[in-house]
Parts: structure tokens; C-alpha cells; sequence
């Protein structure tokens, strides 16, 4: 059976003769990839963060592919700013012909004389007010200084990385004097700049290609972004004369994917964890100076006995240390509520540790590095932080016997008199959320329990909910939350899913491949 994703089907309308008769015809579209360009000074600059796929047909012309790049780029950014717009090659070149020719720009003929992939060739936006040198601007997030360092001045850079190992000396020896760094080269690195060298921060990858039995076991139970091919998409396309191609359905992959592409995968953060106290090692790896969400997660367990267990991690152990991480994060005082329902709470030791905020942080890493969601938040916190005003919790979310009770009693008043005498009994509890009030008919009751409800599970922890943004704001995840509330809802809450025979048959014959190896 063909599958086929959701994100390469793009429908227009052709119209065919006067009585408007339409037809679908099979068009082959490809993946090439749009940023955005700023100033800097005098100078034009890619702004880091903001390359995203676009899918197009290989003999699309320039103007098509500046119209549908920055439909593209105005989907996944709100704030950009009206045109018009002109299209570049990486160069800051206007496109406009096959470079080194007078020929007109077709894509399938660049792509020849580029001799690059269809998914590696980049083009860029910038506005024409920018391009002609009408506006400068030194804040640019453009590229960082790159610093080349010796494997030696590596090492040193990431010491306060690595936790004491007992087969190796806490303090390493000095170098011979002809062996030590050169004049120039400092042991230290200023902020904004990229180290890059030939010790263990590469990608781990590339030192052990081949796929471990024990990351097939870990694809099974951690969600991944599906890849495009190289090869040409086959889609079906219903054309419009002389209308462009309307831009395509964003799907949860889409997202997490554009929101990965800043995650330098040459650098990486450390993580060493003890399966006993994963919570601990999680707090240290996230509160290190050097740690930095857009560098890549390379997670090491060890034993009880503080032995490293044998392997490279390829992706199962971060997929692992990841989910892991999820499980302990829903226990912490910092929630409240039922299972699958949990709320934040007010917790003073925890506001003095900024677990809020690392709780934020840390969700808004595992769903862009490749992890689960915590699939255990109340959909009234989630549709708050999206920025949406619908509220629907019920008493039963109330974990405080006593004010569930009182709730109840409320909830359950059969008369205007039974109404009047519970809110009288219960009036310090409704005073302190600002519900108490005079009632004239038994159907105000619903509106004081949802009244109270909201400020139990709101209003009175905005403080920290607000701490909790601050770190969710991590890698843009709140902001493509506030975007995209729909598809990442279901990531962050929990869902009863029923099994589809496609995914039970996937995951049959992933575990049939486990034990077989």
C-alpha cells in the first residue's frame, strides 16, 4: 500500500472551456528550502531560526516562488512586516536569471547547473526596501563568530561539562611547553561564538553509523519527524489559470521540524544521568552555563555505582532520558489535578529553585529534540498559555476534599433558599476568589462554581504560570503554541487515541525486527 504525506498534496483549480469543467492532473513537486534575510550595517544577513521547507514544481519561475515564499514565511511568522518583497540567491543576489546566463530562472535548471539536491538548494526573501540599502540594522541574529579550536582547547572549553570520572584525574596535567595551545589561542570562549573541533562535540553519528538494536526498541515509544525524500513527490493537483499554487496543510511534523532547524548538530550539551535520580541529573544538564537548547542533546546512563553504560547515543538514549524526564515532571509539587489533568501550582520552595520555568523549558526541549510531550496537562492551562479564552473545568479537577465539597453543595442547590444558605456557609472560600455575591435565581450557582474555578486553576497562579511561559518560550515553542494551537494542543494534553490497524501492523513488525535481532 502507497502512503503518502499530508504535506505534499497541494490543490488547484483549472478551469478547462466555457462551461468550467475541472480536472485533477498529477504534477511532480519538490522540497527546497526558503530563510529571510535582514540587514546588518551595510550588509544583508540570514536571520538564524527562520528556514523553512517549501514544496514547489521543478519548473516553477522566480516570481512564483517569491509569491508562495513569503506566504510560506507570513504562515509561520505573524510579525513579518508588509512587502513588497524580492527573492535572492545566498549570494544577496536578486534572482532573476540561471547565474552565468541570460536565460530567465527556471528552479529545474538551476538545480542542474548547481549540481546540489533539490532539499539542499536555499533561497531567501528580503524586503525591498532592505535590498536597495534603505534601512540598516545592527541587531540582526545573524551567524556567530566561528572559532576553529585545537581538540586540547575543546576539551578545556567543555570541563565543566563532564562529571568526575574516577579512572581519570581531576586535574590534568600540564602540557609540555611546546605542546600547549599557540599565541592567540585563548581557553576560553566569548559569548556569541561557535566552537568547532575535531573532539567528541562532533556529530556522534558519523563515528558509528550503524543503528544499534537499542534504538529500533526506542523508535517504538518515541514520536519522530517524518523526512521528505530527495526523489520527486507525486501529487495531485487541481490547476487555476494563471494562479499559483495555494500554499499546503501544515501537519504537527511541519512544526517540530521548522522549529529543530536551529539545533546546531556539530555542538552538543551533555547529559549524565543515573536512572535512580533522573530528575536531579535533568536539573543539572539544563542549569549548566554552557548548556544552550539549539546545541544537540548527547545523554549518557549510568548505573547505581556511577558506571557508564556501554554505547553511543545515536538518538535511542535521548529519546529514552527525554521520556523519562516526562514521567518524573508530572509527579512534581509543582502540579496539581487528576491524572492526565494536572494544573500549576503555587509552590514557594519551587519558586525559589525556578522549577517553573525549568519545567517550561524542559517540554519545549524534548518536543523539538525529537521527545514525547508531557501528555498530562489540563486543557484549560493548555488553552490559556494558546491564548484562548475557552474554560471548561469541572469540580471533579479539584483535588482539596473540602472545597470539592463545598463546590458540590453549591453545584447541587435545588432551590434560590438551599443556594442563599451555601454561599453564606461557604462565604470566606468565596471571598478570598472574589465569587461572593448576592443571588437571585437557583441558576446563578453554575456561574459562581465556574467563577471559582477559574480563579483556583488561573487566576491564583499567574505568577508562576507566568515563569512557566517565560521557559516554554524556549526554540519559539510558545509562540507556534499561540500559532498552531490546534495541532499542539494534543502534545501537551492527554488524549484517548484508539490504534489504528496501520500503526498496530508498524509496530508488529518493529518489534518482530527487535527480537530478530
Amino acid at each position: 500500500m502507497e502512503y503518502r504525506s499530508s504535506k505534499s498534496i497541494e490543490r488547484q483549480s483549472f478551469n478547462y472551456g466555457p462551461r468550467g469543467r475541472h480536472r485533477a492532473k498529477e504534477r511532480k513537486h519538490v522540497q527546497i528550502n526558503i530563510g529571510l534575510m535582514v540587514p546588518n550595517g551595510t550588509d544583508l544577513k540570514p536571520l538564524r531560526g527562520k528556514t523553512l521547507p517549501l514544496f514547489v514544481d521543478p519548473e516553477v519561475a522566480a516570481p512564483d516562488v517569491l509569491k508562495q515564499a513569503v506566504q510560506k514565511m507570513k504562515t509561520f511568522n505573524k510579525d513579518m512586516p508588509e512587502g513588497p518583497y524580492i527573492l535572492l540567491y545566498p549570494d544577496c543576489s536578486e534572482v532573476v536569471h540561471v547565474p552565468g546566463s541570460e536565460r530567465p530562472f527556471k528552479l529545474a535548471e538551476y538545480k542542474k547547473e548547481l549540481g546540489r539536491p533539490y532539499c539542499r538548494i536555499t533561497f531567501f526573501i528580503c524586503l525591498e526596501t532592505h535590498f536597495k540599502g534603505g534601512a540598516t540594522d545592527n541587531t540582526s541574529d545573524s551567524d556567530s563568530e566561528i572559532v576553529i579550536a585545537s581538540r586540547s582547547t575543546a576539551e578545556f572549553n567543555r570541563a565543566d561539562t563532564v562529571v568526575f570520572e574516577p579512572q581519570n584525574r581531576s586535574t590534568p596535567k600540564l602540557k609540555p611547553k611546546d605542546e600547549r595551545d599557540a599565541p592567540g589561542h585563548s581557553a576560553t570562549i566569548r559569548p556569541g561564538q561557535i566552537v568547532i573541533s575535531d573532539a567528541e562535540d562532533m556529530d556522534p553519528s558519523e563515528t558509528n553509523p550503524d543503528k544499534t538494536c537499542y534504538s529500533k526498541y526506542t523508535d517504538l515509544y518515541a514520536p519522530g519527524v517524518e523526512e521528505e525524500d530527495e526523489e520527486l513527490v507525486a501529487v495531485n493537483v487541481e490547476n487555476f489559470q494563471h494562479t499559483a499554487v495555494e500554499e499546503m496543510d501544515i501537519t504537527l511534523p511541519d512544526i517540530v521540524a521548522n522549529l529543530a532547524l536551529p539545533i546546531d548538530h556539530k555542538r552538543v550539551s551533555r547529559f549524565n544521568i543515573s536512572r535512580a535520580n533522573v530528575w536531579d541529573g535533568a536539573v543539572r544538564g539544563f542549569k549548566r552555563t554552557t548548556y544552550s537548547e539549539t546545541c544537540d542533546m548527547l545523554v549518557r546512563f549510568t548505573d547505581d555505582a556511577g558506571i557508564f553504560e556501554e554505547g553511543i547515543d545515536t538518538g535511542g538514549p535521548r529519546r529514552e532520558f527525554l521520556s523519562l524526564l516526562m514521567k518524573h515532571l508530572k509527579d512534581r509539587p509543582i502540579f496539581d489535578g487528576p491524572e492526565g489533568h494536572r494544573f500549576l501550582v503555587y509552590n514557594a520552595n519551587a519558586v525559589r529553585e525556578d522549577e517553573y520555568f525549568m519545567a517550561g523549558k524542559m517540554i519545549a526541549v524534548s518536543v523539538v529534540h525529537g521527545g514525547p510531550g508531557p501528555h498530562f496537562l489540563s486543557e484549560d492551562l493548555v488553552h490559556y498559555l494558546a491564548g484562548q479564552p475557552s474554560f471548561k473545568s469541572t469540580v471533579n479537577l479539584i483535588t482539596d476534599e473540602e472545597i470539592g465539597k463545598a463546590l458540590r453543595e453549591i453545584e447541587n442547590a435545588a432551590s434560590l433558599d438551599a443556594l442563599q444558605e451555601c454561599i453564606m456557609r461557604h462565604s470566606t472560600m468565596l471571598q478570598t476568589a472574589g465569587c461572593l455575591r448576592h443571588v437571585a435565581a437557583v441558576e446563578e450557582k453554575k456561574e459562581i462554581v465556574a467563577d471559582y474555578l477559574q480563579w483556583y486553576i488561573i487566576d491564583r497562579n499567574s505568577s508562576v504560570i507566568d515563569k512557566f511561559k517565560d521557559g516554554l518560550s524556549a526554540l519559539q515553542f510558545l509562540t507556534t503554541l499561540q500559532q498552531h494551537p490546534t495541532l499542539l494542543t494534543p502534545v501537551l494534553c492527554h488524549f484517548e487515541k484508539r490504534l489504528t490497524g496501520f500503526e498496530l501492523e508498524k509496530l508488529t513488525s518493529a518489534l518482530q525486527g527487535v527480537i530478530g535481532d
